[in-house]
């Protein structure tokens, strides 16, 4: 019987441009709906202002100057051992009103480098094509609630699938969708708490989704196409039955997304709710055909935690983190951010998804954000980081050994100290590299290993067996 990770397992990190990069004007680059976003303070969330206000912090603007920084950055990735990076094209760059007929070369050029950087040290990309930053430009189009944005956005995509050909084979079409429906300035650049406008912007998203899937095929037949979702995954508050229906409801409303994006469809259920909520799709001929023939090849997700859900839960989608149901697990330890810490529930997150869409699964974003600390000889030591992630790598064994589940891969929330897409800040780290930079941009950038850095490694050297 085999044991452990399979031979072809994609170790790794993962982040994204609007909270990597910084130089959110340079080279030609265009604003994003990320770059209009300051900073949370004193625990009020981040607030989305008309442009870019002066005297306002906007940390994309700056983030991490991973932009400048990347070969630096990449080279200890590849110290670490790394078989993959997961990173997110700025759309803004290639097209820096999204509107354009033609490409801006200078941004097209930039992630030239950084896949032959990444192929230098034989670390293959995972390339994010929309991660949370829709050209502010769409915005005059009403974003992704018109039709028209799908055909700017599969420009886009036509664009990069041919310019990288040979260099990318993996790509997510978009960064959590089903944050649409907790966050949709994030997810499309769509400020409304109208469910119809939400589920047009979905919709349009699900189609645009699928005819990237069969253009990426086309293009290259190596080309491997998933989806990314937000792990929201639930547990009851109890065993009453009217507890168990309310988390059964809350699941529905997340994995509805994977549905459709996996299966090619929309279930009956989220069918029937539309029918009793008045909301109407704008379908037109052959979409449905597209969206059966547009599904992923894989399913990706983030995981950070698990919720409680019951009869009296009434979702509140506007805290930092997310998602509130009104109750605590009283079994699981919590961060410094107050989020569930539950290995366990990787594991069963893992079988949940497989079970239901039985496709291969890849973890593309999971860690610990925490505070930490420089010691006066430079070192940091985070060994909070290094239990979280060896007691999830160690379920995550658990789920392919035991369960049998076909798991591509685990790209790690942030290999590098980047900003914290709920809050802004600096100071929520999750990296194995330390960036001396704090919640006002002020610092020098430069970059530390820490601990959990050296440990990483031997957990990629020995191909996920030696976790101690």
């Amino acid at each position: 019987m085999d044991k452990g990770f399979p031979e072809n397992f994609l170790w790794g990190g993962a982040t994204a441009a609007n909270q990597a990069e910084g130089a959110y004007l340079t080279d030609g680059k265009g604003l994003s709906t990320a770059d209009v976003m300051t900073a949370s303070v004193h625990g009020i969330p981040r607030e989305i202002t008309d442009g870019v206000v002066e005297g306002k912090y906007y940390p994309s603007h700056h983030a991490v100057d991973h932009y400048h920084r990347f070969k630096e950055d990449i080279a200890l990735f590849a110290e670490m051992g790394f078989k993959c990076y997961r990173m997110s094209i700025a759309w803004s760059r290639i097209f820096p009103n999204g509107d354009e007929e033609v490409p801006n070369e200078a941004g097209l050029k930039h992630y030239d480098d950084v896949f032959d950087t990444c192929h230098q040290y034989g670390i293959e990309p995972l390339v994010t094509l929309s991660h949370f930053e829709t050209p502010l430009g769409l915005l005059k189009y009403g974003s992704w609630e018109n039709r028209k944005v799908i055909d700017f956005y599969l420009q886009y995509c036509r664009t990069v699938f041919n310019r990288y050909k040979g260099k990318v084979k993996y790509w997510l079409t978009f960064n959590e969708i089903n944050v649409m429906s907790t966050k949709p300035w994030m997810a499309g650049g769509v400020q409304s708490d109208d469910e119809q406008t939400r589920m047009t912007a979905a919709y349009h998203q699900f189609l645009a989704s699928a005819k990237a899937v069969q253009m990426a095929h086309d293009i290259d037949a190596d080309n491997k196409v998933g989806m990314m979702y937000a792990g929201h995954i639930a547990y009851p508050n109890s065993c009453d039955p009217e507890d168990m229906q309310a988390t059964n409801d809350f699941m529905h409303k997340m994995l509805f997304y994977c549905d459709v994006q996996c299966r090619g469809y929309y279930p009956s259920y989220k069918l029937k709710e539309f029918e009793r909520e008045g909301i109407v799709l704008p379908i037109q001929d052959g979409d449905l055909e597209e969206l059966k023939n547009g599904k992923v090849d894989f399913l990706s997700y983030s995981y950070y935690l698990t919720h409680v859900v019951g009869k009296e839960t009434n979702l509140d989608f506007k805290g930092l983190n997310g998602v509130k149901t009104g109750y605590k697990n009283p079994y699981l330890p919590t961060s410094d951010w107050g989020w569930n810490i539950d290995s366990i529930g990787l594991r069963y997150s893992l079988n949940l998804l497989y079970d239901r869409y039985q496709i291969p699964l890849m973890v593309v974003e999971n860690g610990l954000g925490a505070i930490d600390k420089v010691e006066r000889d430079g070192s940091v030591h985070d060994s909070y980081r290094i239990d979280y992630l060896r007691d999830h790598l160690k379920e995550m064994k658990k789920a392919i050994e035991i369960d049998g589940i076909p798991i591509m891969g685990y790209t790690m929330w942030g290999p590098i100290d980047i900003i914290a897409a709920s809050t802004g800040e600096m100071k929520k780290r999750y990296g194995f590299i330390y960036v001396d930079v704090d919640d006002n941009g002020n610092g020098t950038f430069k970059r530390i290993r820490k601990d959990s850095f050296y440990w990483y490694k031997k957990v990629i050297e020995s191909n996920g067996e030696k976790l101690e």
